[in-house]
C-alpha cells in the first residue's frame, strides 16, 4: 500500500510539473509567433524591397533592393552578437546588459514572454531588420553603399537597441506605462526621424524638385505594398505574443486602418489634383498601417477605422508640406508617412484605448491611468524618441561622412547607383 501511495505521489508530482510547463510554453502561441516571424521578415524581403524598388528611377532599382537585402543580413549578425542583449537583457532603465552577448543562455529550454526564447529573439530580430531598412527611403538614390552599411550597423546598436529597451525591455518608458503595442515609437518614429535627418544632411537629389522623378515601376510598388499589408498582420497581431483575442483584435483594427488610410489618401488626392492615383492608394495604406501600429492592441475596430482616416489625411498633407513647402528631399516619404504616422498613432492610442467612448471602446488603461495622464506619457514617449534619434542620427551621419563620405559624386549619381556601386543593371534593355 505504501508503494502504491508513493507511486501516486510521483505521478501527481509529474502531472503538476507537466501542467506548469504547459502554462509556461503554449504550442499554439509558439506556432503563431513562428508564423508571425516569417510574416514580418516577408515585409522587408521582398515586401519593402519591391515597394521601394518600384518607387525609384530605373538606374537605381538594384541599389535599393541590395540595400534592403544587405541590411537584413548585417542586422541579423549584429542582433546575435550584441543587439538582442542591449535591447532585452536585464540592465538599467536606459540600456540592457551584456549577459546575452552572442545570445548566451538562449537554449532550446530557455523561455521569454511565455515563448521559447529562440522564437522571441527571432521575432524581435525581424523588427530590428525592417527599421533601418525603412530609413533607406530617406536617402535613396544618393548614398554610397559602404556608407549605408556603416551607418545602418551603428544606428541599430546606438539608436534602435536603446529605444527598444526603453519601451519593451523594461526601460524607463515601459515603467511610465507607454502604450506602444507593436512599434509606433520603436520602429516608425525612430525610422522616420532618422530618414528626415539623413535627407537634410545629405541634401537633395540632383534636379529635385524641378525635374520630375516618377516611380519607374508602379507594378513592382503595388506588389510590394500588398506584401506589406499581409505581412503587417504578423507585425501587429504577432505583437500580442499569443494566439488569443488580443491578437485577433489587433489584426482586425490593423486591417480597418489600412483600408481607411488608403481611401482617405486617395480622396485627398482626388479633391486636390482631380484624380486619384495608384501611388496615393498604396501610400495611404502604408500610412494607415504605420499609424495603427502603436495602438493596434489597445483599440477596437471602430477606433482603427478613425485612426486610418486621420492617418490618410494627416500624412498626405505632411508629405505635400515637406516636399512642396520645405522642399526637403525625403525621397520615398519616410518621415511624413512613418514618422508623422507613428507619432499620430502613439498619441491617438491614449484616446481610443479608453473603454468609455461608446462604439470606439478600447481595452482600457492600466490601473491608476486616465486619458489625461496617458496622453502625457504618450507625448513624452514621442518627444524623447524623436529628439534622441535626431541627435544620434546626425552624429552618426557626420561620423560616417568624415570616414567614408556619405554621398556619391555628381557623375555617379547621374549614371545611377546600380552601375557605379554594384556594376549591374536591374533590366537588360
Amino acid at each position: 500500500m505504501r508503494v502504491f501511495f508513493y507511486s501516486l505521489g510521483l505521478m501527481a508530482l509529474f502531472f503538476s510539473q507537466t501542467v506548469l510547463a504547459g502554462e509556461d510554453l503554449d504550442s499554439g502561441n509558439t506556432a503563431w509567433i513562428l508564423t508571425s516571424t516569417a510574416l514580418v521578415l516577408f515585409m522587408t524581403i521582398p515586401g519593402l524591397s519591391l515597394f521601394y524598388g518600384g518607387l525609384v528611377r530605373v538606374k537605381n532599382v538594384l541599389s535599393v533592393l541590395m540595400q534592403c537585402f544587405a541590411i537584413t543580413c548585417m542586422v541579423s549578425v549584429i542582433w546575435l552578437v550584441i543587439g538582442y542583449s542591449l535591447a532585452f537583457d536585464t540592465g538599467n532603465d536606459v540600456i540592457g546588459g551584456l549577459s546575452k552577448v552572442f545570445m548566451a543562455g538562449v537554449t532550446e529550454d530557455s523561455v521569454s514572454n511565455g515563448l521559447p526564447e529562440s522564437v522571441f529573439s527571432m521575432f524581435q530580430l525581424t523588427f530590428a531588420i525592417i527599421t533601418p531598412a525603412l530609413i533607406v527611403g530617406g536617402f535613396a538614390e544618393r548614398m554610397r553603399f559602404s556608407s549605408m552599411m556603416l551607418f545602418s550597423g551603428l544606428w541599430v546598436v546606438i539608436v534602435y537597441a536603446p529605444i527598444t529597451h526603453w519601451v519593451w525591455g523594461g526601460g524607463w518608458l515601459q515603467q511610465l506605462g507607454l502604450l506602444d503595442f507593436a512599434g509606433g515609437v520603436v520602429v516608425h518614429i525612430s525610422a522616420g526621424t532618422a530618414a528626415l535627418v539623413a535627407a537634410i544632411v545629405m541634401g537633395k537629389r540632383r534636379g529635385f524638385p524641378s525635374s520630375p522623378m516618377p516611380p519607374h515601376n508602379m507594378t513592382m510598388t503595388i506588389t510590394g505594398a500588398g506584401m506589406l499589408w499581409v505581412g503587417w498582420f504578423g507585425f501587429n497581431a504577432g505583437s500580442a505574443l499569443a494566439a488569443n483575442g488580443d491578437a485577433g483584435m489587433a489584426m482586425l483594427a490593423t486591417h480597418m486602418s489600412a483600408a481607411a488610410g488608403a481611401l482617405a489618401w486617395l480622396s485627398c488626392e482626388w479633391y486636390r489634383f482631380g484624380r486619384p492615383s495608384v501611388l496615393g492608394a498604396v501610400t495611404g495604406m502604408v500610412a494607415g498601417l504605420g499609424t495603427i501600429t502603436p495602438a493596434s492592441g489597445f483599440v477596437g475596430p471602430a477606433g482603427g477605422l478613425v485612426i486610418g482616416i486621420l492617418a490618410g489625411i494627416v500624412c498626405f498633407n505632411a508629405t505635400v508640406f515637406l516636399k512642396q513647402r520645405l522642399q526637403i528631399d525625403d525621397s520615398l516619404d519616410v518621415f511624413p508617412v512613418h514618422g508623422v504616422g507613428g507619432a499620430l498613432g502613439t498619441i491617438l492610442a491614449a484616446v481610443f484605448a479608453s473603454a468609455s467612448i461608446g462604439v470606439f471602446s478600447g481595452q482600457g488603461y492600466n490601473e491608476g491611468m486616465t486619458m489625461g495622464s496617458q496622453l502625457q506619457v504618450q507625448v513624452i514617449g514621442v518627444v524623447s524618441c524623436l529628439v534622441y534619434t535626431a541627435l544620434a542620427s546626425y552624429v552618426l551621419l557626420k561620423l560616417v561622412d568624415n570616414v567614408l563620405g556619405l554621398r556619391v559624386s555628381q557623375d555617379e549619381e547621374t549614371e545611377g547607383l546600380d552601375l557605379n556601386q554594384h556594376n549591374e543593371r536591374g533590366y537588360d534593355l
